[in-house]
């Protein structure tokens, strides 16, 4: 997915912590009230992803259709045909179904800003426990993830 398309996303959000007035409290409770429906639908329309999902798609329903009418159905053995049959389009079925939540699930993003104080004060670091600042987007890094390329800064 291109950088642009993510980072429009995580500038959309609402901060993850800081309310209005600064509250944690009514930021979380304002964060548990939004609808299901905003917290699970996830789809970026990009045109490179549309074409890659369709063709996985199509790949996978011509799949099924060399097994089953191909390879299954001219068989002699009835229960051969049935048993494999049942396997294969359960397992198609499952990985359609995995692939179509994979590419609607939020994937998570760190928001931009996060680095206020008291968002820091609310972490409960333990003593020695390092947190990286980026001073650009003023956002914590998390561990074992990629940053922009400015310098970080130890917090």
């Amino acid at each position: 997915m291109p950088s642009g398309h993510r980072q429009r996303d995580v500038e959309q959000q609402r901060p993850l912590l800081d309310g209005e007035d600064g509250d944690p409290e009514a930021a979380a409770a304002e964060r548990s009230s939004r609808g299901a429906a905003e917290r699970r639908l996830w789809f970026i329309p990009d045109c490179c992803g549309v074409a890659c999902a369709l063709i996985t798609w199509s790949l996978v329903f011509f799949a099924d259709f060399v097994v089953t009418f191909v390879m299954l159905l001219p068989s002699r053995s009835f229960w051969y045909a049935v048993v494999n049959g049942v396997a294969f389009n359960s397992l198609a079925l499952l990985a359609l179904a995995a692939h179509l939540r994979t590419m609607l699930t939020d994937p998570g993003a760190v928001p931009k800003g996060n680095a206020t104080k008291q968002h820091l004060e609310s972490l409960q670091l333990k003593p020695g426990e390092v947190v990286y600042k980026c001073p650009k987007c003023c956002s914590i890094k998390p561990e074992r993830a990629h940053h922009c390329r400015s310098e970080l800064q130890f917090m």
